[in-house]
């Protein structure tokens, strides 16, 4: 089965819901160093489109995939996974 055609899916942690209808999630990722075979972590910044500003700071969010909706936005809120506490 071929992966052509599917959105791309992540879930992170929203750090950043200041701005209208937007909110910026931080994607966490670790991987082992193929020669020091040390654990590497590296995170990733995305703006993320939030429709009804419903994203709050610290929510677990799972994000798609979508068309250019503004010059850095390229991910919408599919839905959020866990409400921060």
């Amino acid at each position: 089965m071929s992966d052509r055609g599917r959105r791309k899916v992540r879930t992170g942690v929203v750090v950043s819901d200041s701005r209208d209808k937007t909110v910026t999630v931080e994607i966490a990722s670790s991987f082992r160093h193929r020669v020091y075979k040390k654990t590497v972590r590296r995170s990733t910044k995305l703006h993320v489109h939030d429709e009804q500003n419903d994203a709050r700071m610290g929510d677990k969010v799972r994000i798609v995939e979508t068309r250019p909706i503004s010059k850095s936005k390229r991910w919408r809120i599919d839905e959020v996974v866990e409400r921060a506490r």
